[in-house]
């Protein structure tokens, strides 16, 4: 299938796969006259390769990674060992961020906590 093909099924733009091209994600198959055609196989590593920037890897990271990942079905899945330890790492790294931005939210619904009633707008009654 050709780049077009493949990003309306996927749902991402041609510039998207072009980019993971770039980044060593993708390695589409070349037509003497030049142009990409990807496989079946494609559409499952840039599904992989989402769910890995989801997660919070950069596109660096996935490269590394993404030889060692295997799938069940639509479940990605460690097929090296070692891969755990950098998995490990990545997790750490996230839990690190989500902590320190939990502190910071923590600290402005501290500061809004101070106001008076008349003085909490309504768009802030929802928050979580």
């Amino acid at each position: 299938m050709r780049i077009g093909e493949l990003a309306r099924r996927v749902g991402v733009a041609p510039r998207l796969l072009r980019y993971y091209e770039e980044q060593g994600l993708l390695r589409p198959r070349r037509t003497s006259s030049g142009y990409r055609e990807y496989g079946e196989a494609d559409v499952d590593v840039v599904h992989h390769v989402r769910t890995l920037l989801a997660a919070g890897l950069s596109t660096t990271t996935i490269g590394e990674l993404l030889p060692c990942m295997g799938a069940d079905g639509e479940r990605l899945i460690a097929s090296c060992p070692e891969l755990l330890d950098d998995l490990q790492r990545e997790r750490d790294r996230l839990t690190a961020m989500i902590d320190e931005l939990t502190g910071a939210r923590d600290g402005l619904d501290a500061v809004i906590a101070t106001a008076g009633p008349d003085d909490v707008p309504a768009s802030s009654s929802g928050r979580s």
